[in-house]
């Protein structure tokens, strides 16, 4: 490579890769063996100038040469070619006594006549050169060595030696020379650990591992410097031999099933490690085992005593009464040593309780109930002892019975109070007994007797004072009136401390424990009692209350107590403790105040007032606490009648509509005659084409006569009422038939009957002030169109208008006597609501 072209005045010559070196010159070479696995190689050589702070870089790429095709042996040509120089690499003994400098090999060219070394360097360390530690004569070509190597510092070198003519000329490629340290056997080995320590369960059976030691050597690995052998030297104690190590692996193993903790508890082995294949003439070390013997319950518990007698007083209790103790052969303060104790007969009545003090091991006999003297003087008691751990059995050795000692317990006599039996009476009564009913009898016995002469009863201070004893006979009676409720009781009961005391002033006590039962003290009752029912007459719902517990409360029983309202009113269950009150029938408005009373299920009568105000509305909020039903005079209009009057005004409409078109074109100049409105008007009854619906449930209207009016009056039909004075007002007339328009005709109070026609002079009269007004009100949409005030579909009735409704009605800040209208049928307020929700 020409460096000097690229940078001159280059200071530091180096290359990223580490397998080539440059020279000062511009050589390439490489340092060790390159195999061009691919095609193309590539790295870069950096040039530095550290004064002038330059770098360059020269890219170098190496391609593979292609073989040329094999000629066959009719075309071989022979071709002379140049020997190379190339000697075979060297060998050099480890730590070799000289002389020294000692020759290791010749490098000559046929070309060249000096030789120089350019780089030595070592395996493990190659940044690490030896300085001085090989020289080549330039003359001769000799590489010799200054001093003896250690190959576990230097394994092996590589050595670049350079021929050159006198006069600089280089005609040989460098030669790369290795020199391999032969490994000498200088390194002894050396156990890995100062001391192994294992361990491996008593009675373990041949062959189980105990555990492994390890040793290495830094000679040359996988040469016999290295192959170690390894043997036990000596056991402590030595007899028998008990543990096996293996040659090559160094696992150490049970050889004898004659490991026994209570014999020996631990050894101690010397191992030896020895290279060459553990020849005697190789290197060798030692290293310490210490193998500990772990216990197991191999040895059964014992009693060192077989029987034992004690005494203790009657009726002591939570007192120790003896200590038991064992011997165990196997390690102390641990789960095979450690004393399980058990009682195994005698202590039915669970009065004796024995543990193990963990401290000195032994069993704690103690009495955890008083003995009675009277019943039994002595007890005999058998108990059994074992490990905490399971015990194993040792090989060659025969199964261990339970060990098992017997304690007689000898009961002293003491004088004793009385004694209750039982020690807690049960008293159930039931509740709100009478004061001083006798509820039961609690009496004490004298142990030593066996009858209660001479024994007093009393209640202990600060009991709740609801009973009393008698003080001889010991008979409880009631002095207060038992209440479940009360804050004093839990849960409907009372525990009550008695004493019994006899002559010697010896003191025994009991309890009573009162249960209160349940009574029927509570009667039923309503809980609401006000009530509003609409026109609707939805049923009300009547809830009880009762609070007794059960079986003294639910399912409850209502019934109406006053005949005459039972004839016009009905009950109908519900559920246990709710029921539905309505009419039977047709019933006038008002307010009604019903008896209803509640049995409970034990019996209790409880009766309550229910006020139902019976209101002409469609809510209960429409009646403000107040009895709204029809006035005198008014009259109900139908359901038929009020579409009648809806139809009616839809066609003076559209008559009104028609006459304002014919005069604003100036066609209609001649007076309008009378025509007949039959042929305009829809049947009532009829919403569609198809049959005639007739309902049955429209209230007939009667004919009625007008006082100082006019009058409208039909034989079959409902018609439209008289209009009165300065205000047209309607009124409803009850008859017979379909609804149809009456005439209107002026007369001084008598009534009129016109069978087919009526005159548009009086219709005009009649529509033409309101008609005005409701035209002048009406909208126009963007057409100029009437818009929200046109007809529209019969299912669809519109959102609304600024002008209202067209009917005769509709203005009723004139007229007078609309108080009708408040109290529709239920037919028509239904349709209301309809027309309400769209």
């Amino acid at each position: 490579v020409d460096l000097k072209e690229c940078l001159p005045s280059a200071e530091f010559i180096s290359s990223t890769d580490g397998n080539f070196k440059i020279l000062e010159d511009g050589s390439v070479y490489t340092t060790s063996t390159i195999s061009l696995s691919a095609e193309r190689k590539t790295f870069t050589i950096l040039l530095n100038d550290i004064q002038e702070h330059v770098q360059k870089k020269i890219h170098v790429s190496l391609v593979k040469e292609e073989k040329k095709k094999t000629r066959h042996a009719r075309d071989t040509v022979l071709k002379r070619t140049k020997r190379r120089w190339g000697p075979i690499p060297s060998v050099m003994i480890e730590n070799s006594l000289g002389p020294f400098p000692l020759q290791i090999q010749q490098v000559q060219s046929d070309t060249a006549q000096n030789y120089t070394i350019y780089y030595s360097a070592s395996g493990p360390g190659i940044d690490q050169d030896p300085k001085g530690l090989f020289y080549i004569e330039k003359e001769t070509g000799n590489i010799f060595a200054t001093r003896a190597v250690d190959r576990e510092q230097y394994p092996s070198f590589q050595i670049i030696c350079f021929a050159t003519t006198p006069d600089g000329y280089s005609p040989e490629i460098p030669l790369v020379h290795t020199i391999r340290i032969e490994d000498d056997n200088d390194n002894a080995p050396y156990f890995t650990q100062d001391l192994f320590e294992f361990s491996v369960p008593e009675n373990s059976k041949p062959g189980i591992i105990v555990g492994k030691v390890t040793a290495e050597d830094k000679d040359e690995p996988y040469t016999l410097h290295t192959t170690l052998k390894y043997r036990i030297v000596s056991q402590n104690p030595p007899i028998p031999p008990v543990f096996s190590l293996h040659g090559d692996t160094g696992v150490i193993s049970v050889a004898s099933p004659q490991l026994d903790r209570e014999v020996e508890s631990g050894y101690l082995l010397l191992v030896e490690a020895r290279d060459m294949a553990g020849q005697p003439f190789g290197l060798c070390t030692t290293g310490t085992v210490t193998i500990r013997i772990e216990d197991t319950n191999d040895n059964a518990p014992s009693f060192r005593q077989t029987q034992y007698e004690v005494r203790v007083e009657e009726n002591r209790e939570n007192v120790e009464i003896l200590r038991i103790s064992v011997v165990d052969l196997d390690e102390p303060r641990s789960p095979a040593s450690g004393a399980v104790f058990e009682i195994i007969r005698g202590n039915d009545d669970r009065s004796f309780e024995i543990t193990t003090d963990r401290n000195t091991n032994e069993g704690v006999l103690c009495v955890v109930k008083g003995l009675d003297y009277e019943t039994a003087k002595q007890r005999v008691l058998v108990i059994a002892v074992n490990n905490e751990a399971p015990y194993m059995l040792a090989p060659h050795s025969q199964q261990v019975s339970q060990s098992t000692s017997s304690v007689t317990v000898h009961v002293m006599d003491v004088d004793e109070g009385p004694v209750f039996k039982p020690c807690l009476l049960r008293i159930d009564v039931k509740e709100c007994e009478d004061v001083g009913t006798s509820i039961g009898r609690y009496v004490a016995e004298d142990p030593e007797t066996g009858n209660s002469e001479g024994i007093c009863y009393r209640i202990a201070p600060g009991q709740c004072n609801w009973i009393s004893i008698d003080e001889k006979s010991g008979e409880v009676r009631t002095i207060r009136v038992l209440d479940r409720d009360v804050a004093e009781m839990r849960q409907g009961q009372c525990n009550i401390t008695v004493l019994a005391i006899d002559r010697n002033g010896k003191t025994g006590t009991g309890t009573i424990q009162v249960v209160i039962q349940p009574g029927n003290k509570n009667y039923p009752r309503i809980l609401k009692t006000d009530y509003i029912m609409c026109r609707d007459r939805k049923p009300i719902c009547l809830t009880a209350q009762d609070g007794d517990a059960s079986p003294y409360s639910t399912p409850f029983v209502y019934r109406i107590t006053d005949r005459n309202l039972a004839s016009s009113w009905k009950i109908t269950r519900h559920n246990d403790n709710s029921v539905y009150l309505s009419p039977k029938g047709d019933i006038p408005f008002g307010t009604y105040d019903i008896p209803v009373s509640v049995t409970d299920n034990g019996g209790k009568v409880g009766e309550t007032y229910v006020k139902v105000n019976y209101c002409d509305c469609m809510t209960p909020t429409e009646c403000n606490g107040e009895t709204r039903a029809p006035r005198e005079g008014s009259v109900t209009l139908g359901v038929w009648a009020i579409l009648a009057m809806i139809l009616g005004s839809l066609l003076l409409l559209l008559i009104l509509i028609t006459i304002c078109g014919c005069c604003g074109t100036g066609v209609m100049s001649r007076p309008v005659t009378d025509d007949c409105a039959n042929h305009n008007l829809i049947i009532s009854n009829t919403e569609a084409p198809g049959e005639e619906v007739m309902d049955h449930n429209i209230i007939p209207l009667q004919t009625t006569t007008d006082h100082g009016g006019y009058g409208i009056k039909t034989g079959d039909q409902q018609t439209f009422e008289s209009v009165k004075g300065r205000g047209h007002t309607l009124e409803s007339v009850k008859g017979v038939g379909h609804q149809t328009l009456g005439s209107v005709k002026e007369g001084g109070g008598q009534t009129m009957m016109d069978t087919c026609r009526y005159s548009y002079s009086e219709w005009h009269n009649f529509t033409h002030p309101r008609l005005g007004e409701k035209v002048h009100l009406c909208r126009q949409d963007e057409e100029q169109k009437h818009s929200e005030d046109y007809l529209l579909s019969y299912h669809y009735e519109g959102k609304g208008s600024l002008a209202g409704s067209v009917g005769c009605c509709s203005d009723q800040h004139e007229e007078e006597a609309l108080d009708f209208l408040d109290q529709l049928e239920p037919k028509f307020r239904t349709l209301a609501e309809a027309c309400v929700k769209r």
